[in-house]
């Protein structure tokens, strides 16, 4: 059974499988908000500060359902379905980090939320990243989970498929993802992999994906941010390694980075427990 409960995670952080979530609860219901025409869905729970929650690239608004449930007692949290990816809809655009952004900033408005906390893991640290640049006004704090956004430590071309179309593409994609490869078994691999084609975001991580080669990062810029930051990384990242997240703790005026032994690039899920209690310790300072 603990296997199992952690296989289902596992499956979540990538490509929107099975959720977990605690029985003593009620189950969130999804909602949508309209921005620019196009249906964002949501999860929305709690009272307090408005805290935000964005997904990796090819993942969902559920990738966050362990983070969701700890933070719910004192916060108001949202986990969103970024354009393009989960059941948000999928528009044929060039994704760019500045769609992301500007979506973001839309769907704040429409909530009424003045003033936010932003949580971004990989590249929904990136996006969170760069709205702290456009509209630092409108951010409380940051945290910014393995993230993207600074150049390539290596050529992309050198990393997994990000964007994988088969089996065997898809296992190196979990594997690169997880310290803990014991974790993994064939079946993840064929029910993840049967996900993203039902998730129908190929399109969407395409060209996201294609769009890294226009100047979009962040290094120049992080002298910039001036909120309270947490950058939290996990030592045996495969995909971002440790140096990035140095270097934004270094370019970012006053940020804290907590690592995690024996993690891989989704510690939110790796793990998840010394994650929560991070982000909550820092929530609330």
């Amino acid at each position: 059974m603990k296997r199992r409960f952690r296989c289902e995670l596992l499956i979540l952080a990538l490509m929107t499988a099975l959720v977990a979530w605690p029985q003593d609860r009620p189950r969130p219901q999804e909602k949508t908000a309209v921005v620019f025409g196009q249906n964002i869905r949501y999860f929305e729970v709690g009272q307090g500060p408005a805290v935000i929650l964005l997904h990796g690239l090819g993942a969902s608004k559920e990738a966050w359902m362990g983070t969701f449930g700890a933070l719910a007692g004192a916060y108001h949290v949202y986990a969103v379905d970024e354009i393009g990816f989960g059941h948000s809809d999928k528009p044929l655009l060039d994704y760019r980090i500045a769609t992301f952004v500007d979506f973001l900033y839309e769907f704040l408005q429409t909530q009424h939320v003045g003033k936010a906390t932003l949580v971004g893991h990989s590249f929904g640290g990136w996006v969170a990243l760069d709205f702290a640049i456009q509209h630092p006004s409108a951010l409380e704090k940051l945290v910014l989970v393995d993230s993207a956004g600074l150049a390539w430590e290596r050529p992309l071309s050198s990393l997994p498929d990000l964007n994988p179309s088969s089996l065997a593409a898809t296992r190196a994609l979990l594997e690169a993802c997880f310290y803990d490869k014991k974790l993994l078994s064939d079946d993840d691999f064929l029910q993840v992999f049967s996900q993203k084609m039902r998730s129908n975001d190929g399109y969407t991580v395409q060209r996201t994906v294609a769009g890294f080669a226009t100047p979009q990062f962040e290094d120049a810029k992080l002298d910039s941010i001036h909120v309270p930051t947490l950058v939290m990384w996990g030592r045996q990242d495969e995909l971002a390694g440790l140096a990035t997240g140095e270097k934004l703790r270094d370019g970012i005026r006053g940020a804290k980075l907590v690592v995690f032994d024996k993690c891989g690039h989704i510690p939110l899920i790796e793990k998840a427990a010394d994650f929560n209690r991070a982000l909550l310790e820092f929530l609330g300072k």
